[in-house]
């Protein structure tokens, strides 16, 4: 199964920023992202929003893809 928090560390490592960095520039650019604790935090907790986690894939350059499963 998809771990989400495990794709968007790899993205970042691959984009040189840490999750503090993304955070402060999701913050910066007026997006709403939780800063109680953090984004490690609320992933690591499991409770990030679905949409919190769409504009996090938007802004790096990603998107969601959903497809019905291969047989």
């Amino acid at each position: 199964m998809l771990n989400i928090y495990e794709e968007i560390k790899i993205i970042l490592l691959r984009k040189g920023l840490s999750m503090r960095k993304l955070t402060a520039k999701l913050l910066a650019d007026g997006y709403k992202v939780p800063v109680d604790g953090g984004l490690s935090d609320a992933f690591n907790k499991k409770r990030i929003k679905f949409q919190t986690v769409q504009e996090i894939l938007d802004y790096l350059g990603y998107e969601i893809t959903i497809r019905e499963k291969q047989k």
